[in-house]
């Protein structure tokens, strides 16, 4: 919704005179758009929630829907306009789906907007509380989970047979009165210490505490960066780039069938046309690829030399397609298995690894005699600067490595998902007006630095890790695949058996 203006509101002070020191032991209660977060429209929010549901059709009705919620909003009462965007956003969908978004998704795009004055207040109290009028389903996690809240009231969705109405239950959206009897029912006879809230339907629970203090609208305030975070946040999922506002919303949906076109186009010259050409024909159609340092030569199979074992960190499935295009040539990988669909349209070799060691390092040494290989020891892409652990079974089979940095840029769709159908992870990179990919070739490991030269595989892939964190400018964690797995999709991420559908081994399995 449009700004409320706090600007000429005297009843109480604002919260940069609220002194946040010696409130370890006190309570604090907080709104969350516009007054925890900077921004005080909740549409960009519903809108991811709308894409993540039902794609542009369901994000284009609620785009459709907003100028009735605005007018409601504004002429009606706060609470009409909010429940038409939760009508729009929510009907028909089923709840574990929009519990699935609230924790592998939105979380990412919340921290990200913490305004640094109440966060400074309420991260220095004891016991913190959250009100808001938008429904408490979409934001527990990220309150509970990464910002340390104990208790989240909003706004409960009504739901028959696992599905969403698109209405909600009784007593309705949390605003104005309903908020201060909510909070009365949740914490009794206790007062709170402090109140926040930016708008005058937050003032009736403001005026139930000891102390209230007002968000002003102005002046605009940098986010709370990223270090600051209580727990950051490592992995996360979703196909958009960037917050939704409703212009932003509008050219996604407008752009969708262009770049549908476009990624089209651009995968079939990279599937068609010889890789020693590829570079040119992605720079025309406008995907940009920047090559730093110098990649080695092909092995000479007629001089009896192994293949050279690429090293890379894990951004997208592309990778191997990039590093590729970067040396000019094909270079086969081995896979944490894709897509159908994406090996359909794969122009190198890929070859799945069977999880079983003894016969994958068989077929890894087997892979080198004929050529170059790639592999992506993480095991499953990271969307953010931090690398996974890296699987040390590569550094025992050769020692002949290359590491790679890869990074790249995305504007409007990330090219991967843990949750979603992996088969169109390519399309959604390609979608991206002009992305960015960027190898990074580091130098070729000395002998004593490998196996060979009596380091263990371990310290080889710790090593690697560590250089390759370093060219990026990204933390190395411990974090594997499975801790991805569970934390975005809820699975361990791989699937016994394989008559498990497409859908749901994709989820588990793929890169």
């Amino acid at each position: 919704m449009a700004e409320v203006q706090s600007a000429g509101y005297d009843e109480f002070p604002t919260v940069d005179k609220c002194v946040s020191t010696g409130r370890e032991g006190q309570t604090v209660v907080a709104d969350l758009d516009g007054t925890l977060l900077r921004g005080r429209s909740s549409f960009p929010y519903f809108a991811i929630f709308a894409f993540e549901l039902g794609g542009i059709f369901r994000m284009a009705f609620l785009l459709l829907a907003a100028p009735l919620a605005g007018i409601l909003y504004y002429f009606v009462s706060e609470s009409a306009g909010i429940q038409v965007l939760i009508f729009s956003t929510f009907v028909g969908a089923k709840v574990s789906d929009i519990e699935s978004i609230a924790r592998a998704v939105i979380p990412k795009f919340y921290s990200e907007d913490l305004h640094p004055e109440s966060w400074r207040v309420f991260s220095s109290c004891g016991k913190r509380y959250v009100l808001t009028a938008n429904p408490r389903i979409m934001v527990e996690v990220l309150l509970k989970d990464y910002l340390g809240t104990d208790m989240v009231i909003g706004t409960e969705i009504s739901s028959v047979a696992g599905r969403a109405t698109g209405f909600v239950k009784s007593p309705g959206v949390l605003v104005g009165s309903k908020k201060a009897d909510a909070l009365v029912k949740a914490m009794g006879d206790d007062v709170s210490d402090i109140g926040l809230g930016d708008r005058k339907t937050d003032f009736p629970f403001m005026r139930l505490c000891k102390e209230g203090y007002v968000v002003p609208a102005m002046p605009k305030v940098e986010a709370v960066t990223r270090d600051k975070l209580p727990k950051p946040i490592i992995f996360h999922d979703g196909r958009l780039v960037h917050r939704p506002t409703p212009i932003l919303a509008l050219i996604t949906i407008l752009w969708f069938p262009v770049g549908f076109i476009l990624a089209c186009l651009r995968i079939a010259a990279g599937a068609l046309l010889p890789m020693s050409i590829v570079y040119h024909a992605f720079l025309v159609l406008g995907v940009r690829v920047r090559i730093n340092g110098s990649p080695p030569p092909a092995s000479d199979k007629e001089k009896n030399q192994n293949g050279v074992l690429f090293i890379c960190s894990h951004r997208t499935l592309l990778d191997p397609i990039f590093l590729s295009t970067a040396v000019g040539r094909p270079v086969s990988a081995v896979t944490y298995s894709v897509s159908r669909v994406s090996e359909f349209l794969s122009p190198i070799k890929t070859v799945p690894l069977s999880r079983e060691r003894a016969k994958d390092a068989a077929m890894i040494k087997s892979l080198l005699e004929e050529g170059d290989l790639v592999i992506c020891p993480e095991g499953t892409t990271c969307r953010e600067p931090f690398l996974l652990r890296f699987s040390a079974l590569f550094a025992e089979l050769t020692d002949q490595i290359v590491p790679v940095a890869m990074r790249n840029e995305m504007s409007m769709f990330h090219g991967t998902t843990a949750r979603g159908w992996k088969g169109m992870d390519a399309f959604y990179f390609f979608m991206n007006p002009s992305p960015l990919y960027e190898v990074n070739f580091l130098n070729k490991l000395p002998i004593e630095l490998t196996c060979t030269g009596g380091k263990t595989s371990h310290e080889v892939a710790n090593y690697i890790q560590r250089v390759i964190a370093a060219t990026l400018s990204f933390e190395c964690t411990n974090f594997t695949r499975r801790d991805k797995y569970s934390a975005l999709a809820g699975n361990d991420g791989t699937v016994a058996e394989k008559k498990t559908s497409g859908l749901v081994a994709n989820k588990a399995m793929g890169c």
